[in-house]
């Protein structure tokens, strides 16, 4: 097995082994996913959401900090929807995490105070305005969100979105979607990726906190098996098409449409839907039920069984050198 390092330019921002983060994914990432990840050679990064105090965050940094003691990042939802985020940037500058990974709202001001801290801020972007937008305000590096990815896609496909960033940008773009092997990421970096952001594919991990249901439902599903729904929270998220997903549909019904396109009652109406959502995902995350709403992108397409972390990403670091050696 080739475990040699992978060079690019992520691996050396971060300086580690492998140009790969962790996606911070929704109730899914954890310490002891962290913590794997790091060890093995990657970094990896958890949404701040996932605590619901700022005390469980504080604890959770520094326990990944103490047992892993390589780089670790923060997802944070930076507008207004986002109640503790004032909070949550504070305390990531107090504990001084590595990078800051922005979502859904203006980066500025979590740019200026990181920086002020000596943290990088890596910004999701899913086309060339916004990316030219946070490039000014100072971001390190480019999230490259494609229609490809899990959760929360973009529009446009990583053959398309990877290139236009790269000509268009002079900070790193790590691609986000669309890999799930080794391969994959020699062929992504060979169309000028600098680096990776892979979450699907870590949910069916045994470090992963997820019920063993919801593991097996990676295995078991495919690319093909993959849908757009906005029943979580308005805005189209993946999932797996479950029987249940099926029963339900992926769109809005005539009520919910109603009430979403009403000037008056449209702000609190996504607010209740995406407490409703989360509240769903939380379910089925964590819980045996029949009713199951798993997130996940086309990448568990090649999630064969449940492993852990450090033999997922050792596998992907032979595969991507050996698809090298064969050019």
């Amino acid at each position: 097995m080739n475990l040699d390092k992978i060079k690019a330019p992520l691996s050396e921002m971060l300086n580690i082994d492998y140009p790969i983060i962790i996606a911070p994914m929704f109730l899914v990432s954890n310490v002891e996913m962290l913590i794997a990840g790091i060890k093995a050679g990657a970094t990896a990064a958890v949404p701040a959401l996932n605590y619901r105090t700022i005390d469980e965050l504080r604890d959770a940094i520094r326990t990944v900090k103490k047992e892993a003691g390589g780089p670790m990042g923060i997802n944070l939802i930076v507008n207004k929807s986002n109640f503790l985020y004032k909070e949550q940037l504070e305390l990531i500058c107090e504990e001084k995490v590595d990078y800051i990974i922005t979502s859904l709202g203006s980066p500025q001001e979590t740019i200026e105070k990181a920086h002020q801290h000596g943290i990088k801020v890596f910004c999701d972007v899913t086309d060339l305005k916004y990316a030219k937008k946070v490039e000014s305000l100072g971001a390190d590096a480019l999230i490259a969100v494609n229609k490809e990815a899990g959760g929360h896609a973009g529009n446009i496909s990583y053959e398309d979105l990877l290139p236009m960033l790269k000509e268009n940008c002079s900070i790193p773009v790590i691609s986000a979607g669309g890999v799930g092997t080794g391969t994959q990421m020699k062929q992504m970096m060979d169309k000028g990726a600098d680096g990776f952001s892979m979450g699907s594919i870590f949910i069916a991990s045994t470090e992963a906190g997820v019920t063993d249901d919801y593991k097996q439902a990676c295995v078991d599903y495919g690319k093909d098996d993959i849908v757009m729904t906005t029943k979580l929270s308005g805005t189209p998220c993946t999932v797996i098409k479950t029987p249940y997903v099926e029963k339900i549909g992926t769109k809005q019904n005539w009520l919910e449409r109603l009430l979403n396109k009403n000037k008056k009652l449209k702000k609190w109406f996504k607010a209740l839907t995406f407490m409703k959502g989360m509240k769903s995902l939380r379910k089925a995350a964590f819980s045996a039920t029949y009713k199951t709403l798993w997130c996940a992108g086309p990448s568990i397409e090649h999630v064969k069984s449940v492993r852990p972390i450090k033999a997922i990403i050792e596998e992907l670091v032979n595969e991507y050198h050996n698809a090298a050696e064969q050019k």
